[in-house]
């Protein structure tokens, strides 16, 4: 299967997203040429202590550029399907909308839909590829940009572009990289559908599917049973969000970051090895975790040392 279209054409656009991680695709889209006819985003969500309605942020992107905005709160119904058509647009463009698109939607555009996926396909397919790359201790990630059909994430890859996961990576870094990456790749493909050069899609590989589950407030808690570097990768695949739980000398915290170091000790899991002004080492199942920035129940983020200054019993020499 191939992608092109006239240079003549003037390509008519429907945006769907609804995160962060989308606005710059949305962006890449405007800065592109295409005529983006109205954007798609999921229903504004209680937020903040007042609860209050809130615009996701490709809302707000859409609305400060001046363009239609949709708000369905499914794409099932006739209703919901005859607003889309109206729009007759040549393409579908969809990054982390949230909603299901069925067949007939998917069908409306003359070069269909196009989703842009946080992962190299068919490795995490769903919910949250980034912080299960990061939580399975991958090397590398990427992007691909896929032609969608009816399954979770199976349509074929048109492009993809790849980055390598470094140690220092958090959940929201990683986040940060490949929303610019998923841009670029969108602002590729987009190039080659309005030049009328062909763009191959290729189907994914029938082995090494395996599949990103959303995240689980629960997930966040850190068990000091496991190994050290399961446990790091823990700490930064939850940053920022839902962000690791874990008790220092029987006080419950959120920890922001954490390194796995080696070492061999006898201690119980979870008790406090040493303690000073590079951090707190906590024993684990195997290692041990240096733990260098906390939260306090009602607190801000702090660094360890300064953690250890209100609780000056904790240090202690290695």
């Amino acid at each position: 299967m191939s992608q092109s279209t006239s240079g003549s054409d003037h390509l008519r656009v429907v945006f769907a997203g609804t995160p962060e991680f989308a606005v710059p695709c949305l962006t890449t889209c405007l800065a592109s040429g295409v005529d983006v006819v109205a954007v798609y985003t999921q229903p504004d969500r209680p937020a903040g202590r007042g609860r209050k309605l809130c615009p996701s942020p490709v809302k707000q992107a859409a609305l400060a550029a001046g363009l239609p905005v949709e708000q369905p709160e499914s794409l099932k119904s006739a209703a919901a399907q005859r607003t889309l058509a109206d729009y007759a647009a040549d393409l579908l463009v969809v990054v982390a909308y949230g909603l299901i698109l069925p067949r007939r939607v998917l069908a409306m555009p003359r070069f269909g839909g196009w989703n842009v996926h946080a992962s190299l396909l068919p490795r995490w397919r769903g919910a949250a590829p980034i912080q299960r790359a990061i939580l399975a201790g991958d090397t590398e990630s990427g992007v691909a940009l896929m032609q969608m059909e009816a399954g979770l994430d199976t349509g074929p890859v048109l492009l993809e572009r790849r980055t390598p996961i470094h140690r220092e990576d958090t959940g929201g870094s990683l986040h940060d990289r490949l929303a610019a990456l998923g841009a670029a790749v969108l602002g590729e493909g987009l190039a080659h559908l309005q030049s009328g050069a062909p763009l191959p899609a290729h189907a994914q590989a029938e082995a090494g599917i395996t599949y990103a589950h959303k995240l689980d407030k629960a997930e966040a808690r850190l068990d000091f049973t496991r190994p050290a570097p399961e446990l790091e990768r823990q700490v930064r695949a939850f940053d920022p969000w839902p962000v690791a739980e874990g008790a220092i000398a029987d006080e419950p915290l959120r920890i922001w970051a954490a390194r796995a170091i080696e070492t061999r000790h006898a201690a119980t899991p979870g008790s406090v090895l040493a303690a000073g002004r590079d951090g707190i080492d906590v024993a684990c199942g195997e290692g041990a975790l240096r733990i260098t920035a906390v939260q306090r129940a009602g607190g801000k983020r702090i660094g360890a040392s300064d953690y250890l200054n209100a609780r000056p019993e904790l240090r202690r020499a290695p």
